[in-house]
């Protein structure tokens, strides 16, 4: 079967100013300097969008659709698998999560969780005694839990009684991020003269597309 999935766009904008003064003296290159900030304001709003928007005014993140447990999980809603504490996180809940994800998505799966999350995830042992967490072994290579890689993302909700904590699954295949046309930047020294505006915008949009590759641990008994 097959179903069009309509993401709509939305527009993020930014209108910093500089004196011409300034532009002129200054020692390093401010126009890029501006650029830059602005870029990097402009991803931590998509990222933060991207984990806990509403759809108004910006994407839908995966957390925004109804989670039900994954036993009873259908096409709509993404499905859920208890940690069985309330507020906290089990090796068990782990190797449970990571099972609960169809085989076709494991291959390209990742966890997501914020950094006070991470923490918890560092403790956990298995039946043996071997911790799931094993840190990248160089340089810019992420950390894995049971294999898998972790990526950390500030925007995840901290630890608490039956929040969602912890995703799994292959964000590539289950999450589409629609943006058109990449940052621009339009340079106006005319209208605020003698400043030099510098109008930034960019349209983005985003929501789940296969809600059978992305899977959340509930921190709670059921």
């Amino acid at each position: 079967q097959i179903d069009r999935i309509t993401i709509p766009l939305h527009e993020l904008s930014a209108l910093p100013k500089a004196s011409q003064r300034l532009l002129d003296d200054s020692a390093f290159d401010i126009e890029g300097w501006l650029a830059g900030r602005i870029a990097d304001k402009f991803a931590r709003a998509e990222a933060a969008s991207f984990v806990n928007g509403d759809g108004i005014d910006k994407p839908k993140s995966f957390l925004a659709h109804t989670a039900v447990d994954d036993g009873i999980w259908a096409w709509g809603s993404l499905g859920y698998v208890p940690t069985g504490v309330d507020g906290d996180v089990t090796a068990e809940s782990i190797i449970d999560v990571v099972y609960a994800l169809g085989a076709e998505y494991r291959a390209n799966a990742a966890f997501v969780m914020n950094s006070k999350t991470a923490g918890l995830g560092r403790k956990l042992k298995d039946k043996e005694g071997r911790f799931l967490w094993s840190d990248g072994l160089s340089a810019g290579q992420p950390a894995t839990l049971m294999g898998y890689p972790v990526l950390v993302a500030e925007d995840m909700p901290d630890a608490s009684t039956d929040g969602y904590a912890i995703a799994f699954g292959n964000f590539a295949a289950g999450y589409t991020v629609a943006e058109r046309p990449d940052l621009r930047v339009l340079r106006d020294p005319f209208s605020a003269k003698p400043h030099v505006l510098f109008y930034a915008t960019k349209r983005v949009g985003g929501d789940v597309s296969d809600f059978a590759a992305i899977k959340l641990l509930k921190f709670a008994t059921a």
